[in-house]
């Protein structure tokens, strides 16, 4: 794998209520035909972080950038429905995410972070980006 150059934050797309974790996204990814889990970091709704890929292994998570990127995903992001989008994230899971990307730009400096919309076209072309993520906790 490249030299890592981009810490890429995800969801899972799936509503609140379903609490889901690396074990379930590697179940969902590997019906879709992958070969593991695409995310290198899952974040549940209490917070806890569970890990994915291996930091030294290529994920399957946005087109054209997997290699020299890791992958986290926030569980959750849509409305029960499971279709409309959502920010529905907990306080605790944006207090884990902070940590983690501390930790990750710690041994990843020159890694820029990003939401997966603002790598991926704009599927409802709404024209919104994903999240403020052209900072970060180093900047």
């Amino acid at each position: 794998m490249k030299p890592v150059s981009l810490l890429v934050v995800h969801c899972s797309a799936t509503p609140a209520a379903r609490d889901i974790g690396v074990a379930q996204l590697r179940a969902m990814h590997l019906q879709r035909g992958f070969r593991d889990v695409g995310y290198h970091y899952a974040i549940r709704r209490d917070g806890r972080v569970e890990k994915g890929r291996p930091d030294n292994v290529m994920g399957a998570h946005v087109e054209g950038y997997n290699d020299g990127s890791l992958s986290i995903c926030l569980i959750g992001g849509v409305k029960p429905d499971g279709k409309t989008a959502e920010t529905n994230f907990t306080a605790e899971q944006y207090r884990a995410l902070e940590v983690l990307l501390r930790d990750l730009k710690g041994r990843y400096p020159k890694a820029r972070i990003c939401g997966h919309r603002d790598l991926s076209p704009d599927r409802n072309r709404d024209g919104r980006r994903s999240g403020p993520w052209d900072s970060g906790p180093s900047d």
